[in-house]
C-alpha cells in the first residue's frame, strides 16, 4: 500500500507540535547559564550509514552550528565543547588529518558570526600549526556585542588542565617571591579556580554527552563538580533541538543542592 504525501507529513507535523510544546513550557529563569556538550558519536553515526569516518565528523560540526544556534535562542551565554581530547591524539594520521581540516573550517563559519566569542581550551602544541593559528586569532577577536560565549576543547585533558593550573599559579608565585611552603599552607580551591582553562566563567550548571556513554573521560573534572549530567542516547550528528530540551526539561525539574 502506497502512503499519501498527507500521511507522511504528519510524523513532522506531530514532531514540530511536541517541540514546540517543550519550548513553550520552558521557563527562561530555569534555563543553564553554562552547558557543556560532549560532541560523541561521529564515528559510529558514519558506520550506520557505511559512511567514511570523515564524512560522521562533517556531520558533528555541522550539527555544532545548528546546536549554537539553538542556544542563542533560547538565551544560554556560554557553551563549552568537548571537541577533540589528548587521548583522540593517538588516532590515526589520516582521521587527525580529516578532522582537523574539519574543526578549522567550523572555526572560519564560527567567526563569520559576529555575535560569537570564542575561547580556546587545551594544548595548542599539540595541534597543527594552521589550527593553532586560527584558534589563536578567533581567541583575541571581541564582539562588539556578545550574544555567546564558546569554549572549544581541543587537544583538551582534563587531567593536564589541573596540572597546567597548579603549575601556573606555582610559577606566579615564585615570580612574587613566595616560597612553595607559603603556597601549600594558604592554597585553596579558590586559587586553583584562578588558573584554570575557563577562569572567570561561571562553572558548568549542565553537562550533557551524546551516544549513550555515561562517563565523562575527562572532561571539565574539576569545573563540573557540582554540575548536572544528562547523557543522551542520540548520537551527535542526530542529536536533535527536541532531544536538547528534553535534556533542559530535565534539568529544570532537578533540584540542585550543591552538595548541601
Amino acid at each position: 500500500m502506497r502512503l499519501s504525501t498527507a500521511s507522511l507529513r504528519m510524523p513532522k507535523l506531530l514532531y514540530n507540535f511536541y517541540e514546540r510544546r517543550l519550548a513553550r513550557a520552558l521557563d527562561a529563569n530555569s534555563v543553564p547559564r553554562h552547558i557543556g556538550v560532549m560532541v560523541d558519536g561521529n564515528r559510529r553515526w558514519a558506520k550506520q550509514f557505511n559512511a567514511p569516518t570523515s564524512q560522521g565528523h562533517q556531520a558533528g560540526a555541522d550539527k555544532i552550528l545548528e546546536f549554537l544556534g539553538w542556544c542563542q535562542d533560547l538565551g544560554i551565554k556560554v557553551v563549552t565543547l568537548y571537541m577533540l581530547s589528548t587521548d583522540n591524539m593517538s588516532r590515526s594520521a589520516e582521521e587527525l588529518d580529516e578532522l582537523m581540516g574539519i574543526i578549522a573550517n567550523t572555526l572560519d563559519l564560527l567567526d563569520a558570526d559576529a555575535d560569537i566569542s570564542v575561547h580556546a581550551m587545551g594544548a595548542p602544541e599539540l595541534l597543527p600549526d594552521y589550527l593553532a593559528a586560527r584558534l589563536s586569532s578567533l581567541t583575541a577577536r571581541v564582539p562588539a556585542k556578545e550574544r555567546i560565549h564558546v569554549n572549544m576543547a581541543i587537544g583538551y585533558g582534563g587531567r593536564r588542565e589541573i596540572v597546567d593550573a597548579v603549575s601556573e599559579l606555582l610559577h606566579d608565585a615564585d615570580a612574587a617571591g613566595r616560597t612553595m611552603l607559603e603556597v601549600a599552607d594558604t592554597l585553596t580551591v579558590d586559587d586553583i579556580s584562578k588558573f584554570l582553562y575557563t577562569r572567570g566563567q561561571p562553572d558548568p550548571d549542565l553537562v550533557i554527552r551524546t551516544s549513550g556513554e555515561q562517563r565523562l573521560s575527562g572532561f571539565l573534572m574539576w569545573q563540573s563538580a557540582y554540575s548536572e549530567f544528562y547523557f543522551c542516547e542520540a548520537l551527535w550528528p542526530a542529536f536533535r533541538r527536541i532531544d536538547f530540551l528534553r535534556a533542559l526539561r530535565d534539568y529544570a525539574g532537578r533540584s540542585r543542592r550543591f552538595g548541601a
